[in-house]
């Protein structure tokens, strides 16, 4: 492999680990907050696409689908958070998988009927289509590159407000101590759908992002959700910072293993064979990965030991 192409897929890697990124830092937050585990977050990830989708459509602007996008997964999670998902709080956790599931059924079918069956598409922008040519002589595409720009930017923006602001600290707090926080006057419930309604957000900019890269379609959140929770366990479960590493970790790995892993078989055995054995080694690669973090620390890597 030349340098210049191992060079692109390090980019493309860092691309996939950003969006990854938005997906794992609204799931993480919801569960390390509210100790609840949200399997409907991929759904809200769908509806942010599809409101992106369709506010381009109706007005041709991509901005305007950005907004659209995070307002539209908001003001969802929010909804949700208030009629369905504040009553699993004092529940066990599989309670809370069976009302999740079903949520995800719900804005699956709601989401078809709205939009109907076929997929939609959201097309870049002409001030972001083309490529850019960086130092060594490299084209890549600028939408790529300004999507690791905007994720990097969210999650500087993320580590600040949680560091940094007020809400941050009762966010911790609240991560910490619930009752000691709501003793002492802060309304739980109004946190609870501030974060809750944040994480949605998140998940709806990054569909609404890839939504310009791939097609919309029902059902295109649940594969990403899947990654997100391998991010979180190997991040560390509640950890913003674990959250930001192991989604470069998985992105990079996934990335870079569908590249290599064929060309290293392919000095064995027949090329066509070893892009076959390759590519489905290269899939379970980010699992091998996340078994080896979690022999090596079970709480993940910046999780909280027990």
């Amino acid at each position: 492999m030349s340098a210049l192409l191992l060079i692109e897929q390090i980019l493309n890697g860092l691309q996939s680990g950003v969006m990854l990124f938005l997906m794992a830092a609204g799931l993480t937050l919801v569960f390390g907050v509210m100790g609840l585990i949200n399997l409907a977050h991929g759904s809200l990830y769908m509806v942010g696409a599809f409101a992106a989708a369709g506010a381009a459509a109706a007005t041709g602007s991509f901005v305007v689908a950005l907004v659209a996008a995070l307002a539209a997964a908001a003001a969802a999670g929010a909804l949700i958070e208030m009629l369905v998902i504040r009553r699993l709080y004092e529940r066990d956790h599989l309670d809370q998988v069976l009302a999740t599931f079903a949520l995800i059924l719900i804005l699956s079918e709601g989401t078809r009927w709205l939009f109907g069956s076929f997929p939609l598409y959201l097309d870049v922008p002409d001030w972001l289509s083309g490529s850019v040519t960086l130092p060594g002589g490299i084209q890549y595409p600028l939408y790529r590159l300004a999507i690791i720009v905007v994720g990097l930017a969210v999650a500087a923006g993320l580590f600040g407000l949680i560091s940094r602001t007020r809400l941050g600290i009762r966010i911790r707090a609240g991560e910490a101590d619930r009752e000691m926080i709501a003793a002492l006057g802060v309304d739980i419930s109004k946190l609870y759908t501030m974060v809750f309604a944040l994480g949605a957000a998140l998940a709806g900019l990054a569909g609404a992002l890839v939504g310009a890269i791939q097609s919309v379609q029902v059902g295109m959140g649940e594969p990403v959700l899947i990654l997100a929770f391998v991010v979180i366990v190997i991040g560390g479960i509640g950890s913003i910072k674990g959250a930001f590493i192991g989604a470069l970790l998985v992105g990079l790995t996934e990335t870079l293993g569908g590249v290599l892993l064929p060309q290293l078989f392919g000095l064995f055995m027949d090329p066509s064979a070893a892009t076959t054995v390759g590519a489905s080694l290269a899939s379970m690669a980010i699992y091998i990965l996340m078994a080896v973090v979690l022999i090596w620390r079970p709480s993940g890597l910046f999780g909280v030991r027990a």
